[in-house]
């Protein structure tokens, strides 16, 4: 969890190491109870229980941002559990907008499209194929998707609640 000012926002991820996306892949008739117990145990239950924590020390105009994912919306062969996942992540936020209404809490989700990192260009011999699936032609700089998170945590999006903030290069989006 990162905090940024004086407690007064917070974000909260769930992470993953695989190049689309985190836990294992599996096609459907191949899931394992296990595959689902770690990838909703990580993305789900981490989260709720990290945000839970941490919910006593925000003050009013704070901030949660969870991580989701542009696999939410667009769903490779393999990744149903890990797309649901996210797709819950989305879900909780705008629960959460709801339940923390009028206590000057907002909650929204960032979900990044592909972007280089030590667990991408790890898991992919070459990242930059990944482009051929953003229409931007690119895949992101790890900075841009930490400028969109400060930006959803920052005050200069005080209005933005319960929201899915997608940074892919239109990836999820066209």
């Amino acid at each position: 969890m990162i905090c940024t000012a004086p407690f007064r926002s917070a974000a909260a991820a769930s992470t993953s190491s695989s190049p689309r996306g985190g836990g294992a892949r599996a096609e459907l008739g191949h899931i394992t109870e296990a595959q689902i117990d770690a990838t909703f145990g990580t993305n789900v239950k981490g989260v709720v229980f990290t945000v839970q924590k941490a919910l006593p020390l925000l003050r009013g105009n704070a901030s949660i941002v969870l991580i989701g994912s542009t696999t939410s919306r667009r769903v490779a062969p393999g990744q149903s559990i890990y797309a649901a996942s996210k797709a819950a992540v989305r879900n909780l936020a705008r629960g959460w907008a709801m339940d923390l209404a009028g206590k000057g809490v907002r909650v929204n989700v960032l979900s990044p499209g592909p972007t280089r990192t030590p667990g991408l260009t790890g898991a992919v011999p070459d990242p930059d194929v990944l482009a051929t699936l953003v229409p931007y032609g690119r895949i992101a700089e790890p900075a841009e998707i930490a400028a969109s998170a400060l930006f959803l945590a920052s005050d200069q999006s005080s209005f933005v609640n319960g929201v899915e903030f997608f940074v892919d290069g239109g990836h999820a989006q066209v």
